[in-house]
């Protein structure tokens, strides 16, 4: 795990530097059975909790060296970043060029210090939804902890105040009103994941259900 992190932290510095080109995870840049759309569907479980930025919380713990808890003051005080990705989700719609603003998730991991033996990482929301990823899909200079999209406040819709993008995986794998990420040792099935729908939620293979 260590050359693994090792190699994220390289790529990552390498990218606010401005040296490192954007990694293309396919030359098609629609994957198999998607469709670009312009605009922004909104899905969810029917469930769009209001959490105002006073009681937010975001809880990381696990298997690392410092867990934390953090309040929007904190989470805005860390090293904030921009990144522009595709967004695909599984009910067939694609859209380019997303515009996010939030915390890397590689500067979370260099706050809560993961252990060497963490595998996988899991996420709750306070809407009740969870999912699961490995550690390696998420160490990753595109993925982040999301506040604005297109230079605005993401909605409570679209999984204000903050959500997880995961952008080379279907969004199901990004947690809306995201409260609590897990670094652990073992895979955990999130709320799709036990109801058939793929694991590893690759969109360049059609990845979508187990």
């Amino acid at each position: 795990m260590k050359d693994k992190y090792i190699a994220a932290k390289e790529r990552w510095a390498a990218k606010r530097a401005g040296r490192a080109q954007r990694v293309v995870r396919s030359a098609d840049r629609l994957p198999p059975g998607q469709r670009e759309v312009k605009n922004f569907p909104v899905l969810d479980m029917g469930i769009q909790p209001e959490v105002a930025r006073a009681d937010w919380r975001l809880k990381i713990h696990g298997l690392v060296e410092n867990p934390v808890t953090l309040d929007w003051e904190q989470f805005m005080a860390l090293e904030q970043c921009a990144d522009t990705s595709d967004f695909h989700c599984v009910t067939t719609w694609s859209q380019y060029d997303m515009e996010w603003g939030g915390v890397s998730f590689f500067t979370l991991t260099e706050l809560v210090k993961p252990k060497d033996e963490v595998s996988h990482v899991f996420y709750k929301g306070h809407d009740g939804y969870s999912t699961n990823t490995t550690f390696d899909a998420v160490m990753d200079d595109d993925t982040l902890i999301a506040h604005t999209w297109n230079a605005a406040p993401i909605t409570t819709e679209h999984g204000g105040p903050a959500r997880v993008i995961i952008p080379k995986l279907y969004a199901w794998k990004g947690a809306k009103w995201v409260s609590e990420i897990i670094f652990l040792d073992r895979d955990i099935l999130g709320f799709w994941e036990v109801r058939g729908y793929s694991n590893t939620a690759d969109p360049w293979t059609d990845d979508r259900f187990s």
